[in-house]
């Protein structure tokens, strides 16, 4: 049985309560939440449970860290303008990841500037690579368990003085970029390394006759850890063999007298290995231009051999082997002058019998160089290649 309300005018009760004693007559919606009734300024529900912000905990965590400080600091910077707009909690965690990245990227700036990270980078790529040859430097003599014809991804450097499988009289160092492929490293080693062997062992009468030229170049694999490098290498062609001694010949450990000797030598050898590869018969311009060239080279090493101070015991050798490539160079002039095949044989002949000629050996034993030339057919050849 339901009981009738009271008779009268009855307002429902407020179940916030009655309004304070200020508030306007007749006015509507009291609420002691506050004008926005029972919501705060953002939209939530008084009392209800605050979110904390997502990218003020990574932020925090990147800090701690010390990994990638700059998207730390990033976060932290979002986080605290997202805090502001939404309310959420987590203001604190913001700061401190932000403040913490900051002092990472300080850090990080203070250990590039001092090479420390450089030479920890240089650490883990040399572990990547586990290659010993990359280090290799002018000078170098190591040992190749694969052997300089097999696999040489991991040598041994040892000492020069005594027996070992190469070593290495340069380094080329190639551009960056993406990897030229073997065949054109393969191409650009064969020309610089045969064009740089002369400047490490000048005297080419003093090289063993099974002394070659190998290549270490860099693989396609080895090219992504930053090796740039052709390394240059003497090596015996009898692997079992390998070499005994420094093959190195230069101002380090020559004399003025055999330096200034051995390249005027090496500068005549070089324009006399530039000769046409087609025959006389088949390309007579062409040898008479060679001819011309040689003509010239000679002139400028005469000059040379002249112009230097020879001491006591070497003058008289010098000026007869001067007197011999005079000689040699007046036929080399007819022979570029030659009208037909059989004339410039002759004079080529005639030209050819100075080249290492008596005076040559005359004046090398006076300087205290070798004296047995290099056996016929002991030229340029093709080196062999290793990658690593």
């Amino acid at each position: 049985m339901s009981i009738p309300p009271p008779p009268g005018n009855q307002q429902p009760r407020d179940p916030y309560g009655p309004p304070p004693a200020n508030w306007p007559q007749g006015a509507q919606g009291y609420s002691p939440h506050g004008p926005h009734g029972p919501y705060g300024p953002t939209g939530r529900p008084y009392g209800a449970p605050v979110s904390v912000n997502a990218l003020a905990v990574a932020a925090l965590v990147l800090g701690v860290l010390c990994f990638l400080p700059a998207a730390g600091l990033v976060l932290g910077l979002i986080a605290l303008r997202q805090i502001r707009r939404n309310g959420q909690s987590g203001r604190g965690l913001a700061i401190a990841g932000a403040v913490l990245s900051s002092v990472g990227i300080a850090l990080w700036a203070v250990t590039l500037s001092t090479g420390v990270l450089s030479e920890a980078w240089e650490g883990f790529k040399d572990g990547a690579r586990g290659n010993e040859s990359l280090s290799l430097e002018k000078g170098d003599c190591f040992d190749a368990p694969g052997g300089l014809e097999g696999d040489t991804y991991d040598i041994d450097p040892v000492s020069c003085e005594g027996g070992h499988d190469g070593e290495v009289f340069a380094v080329v160092t190639l551009p960056g970029g993406a990897f030229p492929g073997d065949a054109e490293i393969t191409d650009i080693a064969d020309e610089r390394c045969y064009a740089l062997q002369d400047q490490y062992a000048m005297d080419s009468w003093a090289m063993p006759a099974d002394v070659d030229v190998y290549y270490l170049m860099p693989s396609r694999d080895s090219w992504r850890y930053g090796d740039r490098a052709i390394t240059c290498v003497f090596g015996n062609t009898d692997a079992k063999a390998g070499l005994t001694g420094s093959l190195r010949g230069d101002p380090t450990t020559l004399d003025t007298d055999q330096v200034v000797f051995l390249s005027a030598a090496n500068a005549v050898d070089a324009a006399l290995y530039e000769e046409p590869e087609d025959t006389p018969v088949d390309d007579l311009a062409g040898h008479r231009a060679w001819a011309t060239q040689v003509h010239d080279v000679l002139g400028e090493q005469i000059e040379a051999l002249r112009g230097h101070s020879w001491p006591t015991r070497a003058r008289q050798p010098v000026a007869g082997l001067v007197k011999d490539l005079e000689d040699a160079r007046e036929e080399w002039a007819k022979a570029s002058e030659a009208d037909d095949v059989d004339s410039y044989h002759a004079h080529y002949d005639k030209a050819y019998e100075y080249v290492d000629g008596p005076s040559t050996v005359t004046a090398r034993k006076a300087l205290g160089l070798a004296t047995a030339p290099p056996s016929p057919g002991d030229d340029e050849g093709g080196g062999s290649e290793a990658q690593v």
